[in-house]
């Protein structure tokens, strides 16, 4: 890493001209894929990157460069090259900076980085081993490993200096079920912001498992009536909906633009009054936690809507100016390579108060979509489309046939206001997000809810 004397030099060549902020993002990461065929090892890649990203403002105006040459040679050039974009001047301001430090509140046990391979091959064997145990018609099974350590360094011309670690690993199996010419495929992928000791928490065992039962119950599956009816989305991915069809919408990216159907409404009533729906980089070792964002900001609890009032929006630096609005610590980005603007980081519905088994109760006809897969969305009309991987139709208020081929088609303004049940079993799951600044790690999650109406794209003609 760059020394707090080179960092405050450079910082100080950034304002010798019309630039009223400027940032330097330093990063070092180790990278690691392993990749499994029917018990087999396929391959293993490793991939290291270092580089610094250097951004500059003036007003609500940016430029950004990157390099992968780390010397002050360098640095400088590309420092001299943004700042002709603000034009010259011969302005001259100190830099002080101070080393800010931080609770690690996501600790290490095992670095799936510095681990033998033969450790990590042995958890990808277990799960394929459970999968493939589960039953004769499981006629193959995929797996991968990633894992990734990356530290960086980001200090500004606010005199802030500050360093993380982040280690993450993730496990995803798959599986292929086969009865006659029918074949299902089913997976299952956790992670966390962790070492290998995740897996004494979520064992290899039981993502084979679940990765096998999901295919098999795929292979029963009738194709899907549509059709506008109630419906039930189960908890932990199920989030994606909201994540995707109302979280990027409250992303300062969209909503300083007013490119967000929730641009200005700040204090109204957005949603159901059963729906509170937080975005917290802080939780303990979650895939999408940080100790400090991108800009080096601390990571914060967003509630982002309480009791159906929209509260507050997920808000970067740059963002924030253009919106009078202080960063609320939501600045992301993939690498060096990339600006970095707000972003989600583990978003959910806080739980409710109603019992599972109650929602239910009532619904003639409707569906429970188990498992969601993935989708699209317009942040700047909310309307989506996902598709659901496992569902099962609700007939007489009880679950009965699975079915195949189902989506849910809507839009995310009009699905908070028609959530009319949230149970109290909030779960989250992994996923990762692109979007301007790159693919990055984020949680997804909530409770089971109930959709009062929503329309169901289907296979079946009644």
């Amino acid at each position: 890493m760059l020394s707090k004397e080179e960092c405050e030099v450079l910082l100080q060549r950034c304002l010798k001209g019309n630039a009223d902020f400027a940032e330097i993002f330093e990063e070092d990461t180790v990278s690691e894929g392993i990749s499994m065929v029917d018990g087999e090892i396929e391959e293993v890649n490793r991939i290291v990157r270092a580089g610094v990203g250097i951004r500059l403002y003036k007003d609500v105006q940016s430029v950004y460069g990157y390099t992968n040459e780390l010397d002050m040679t360098s640095l400088n050039t590309l420092i001299d090259g943004l700042r002709d974009a603000f034009g010259q001047a011969d302005h001259e301001k100190e830099v002080h900076l101070e080393k800010v430090e931080i609770d690690n509140r996501h600790p290490v046990q095992v670095d799936p980085i510095e681990a033998p391979l033969s450790q990590k091959a042995q958890l990808l064997m277990k799960g394929y081993q459970a999968a493939k145990q589960c039953d004769q018609r499981i006629v193959k099974v995929t797996g991968s490993l990633s894992s990734v350590h990356q530290n960086v360094q980001i200090a500004n011309t606010e005199g802030r200096l500050v360093q993380d670690t982040r280690v993450r690993t993730r496990l995803a199996i798959s599986a292929y079920a086969q009865e006659g010419e029918n074949m299902q495929s089913g997976n299952d992928s956790p992670g966390a912001s962790q070492g290998l000791e995740f897996y004494a928490l979520r064992t290899p065992e039981s993502i084979g498992k679940e990765a096998a039962r999901s295919a098999l119950v795929l292979l029963e599956a009738q194709d899907c009536p549509s059709g506008k009816m109630p419906v039930i989305i189960d908890n932990g991915f199920g989030g994606v909906i909201f994540h995707e069809a109302c979280g990027h919408s409250l992303e300062a990216t969209s909503v300083a633009k007013n490119q967000s159907v929730f641009t200005g409404k700040l204090g109204q009533v957005i949603a159901s009054p059963c729906v509170t729906a937080i975005d917290d980089g802080t939780i303990p070792n979650a895939w999408g936690s940080e100790n400090v964002d991108d800009e080096g900001s601390p990571q914060q609890k967003r509630v982002l809507i309480r009791n159906g009032v929209l509260e507050n929006y997920m808000v970067d630096r740059l963002n924030g100016r253009r919106m009078n609005h202080s960063s609320t610590g939501s600045a992301r980005r993939q690498s060096y390579k990339f600006e970095p603007t707000s972003r989600m980081t583990n978003t959910y519905i806080a739980p409710g108060k109603d019992k599972f088994e109650d929602m239910f109760k009532g619904i003639e006809k409707g569906l429970y979509a188990r498992k969601m897969g993935g989708g699209s969305v317009n942040p700047q009309t909310g309307e989506f489309n996902f598709a659901v991987n496992e569902g099962y139709l609700i007939e007489n208020g009880q679950i009965t046939k699975p079915v195949k081929g189902a989506s849910l088609i809507g839009n995310g303004k009009e699905i908070l206001m028609d959530i009319d049940r949230v149970s109290d079993n909030l779960s989250r799951a992994q996923g990762m997000c692109g979007s301007s600044s790159g693919s990055i790690p984020v949680d997804v999650g909530q409770p089971a809810i109930r959709v009062s109406k929503i329309t169901v794209g289907g296979t079946a003609h009644e």
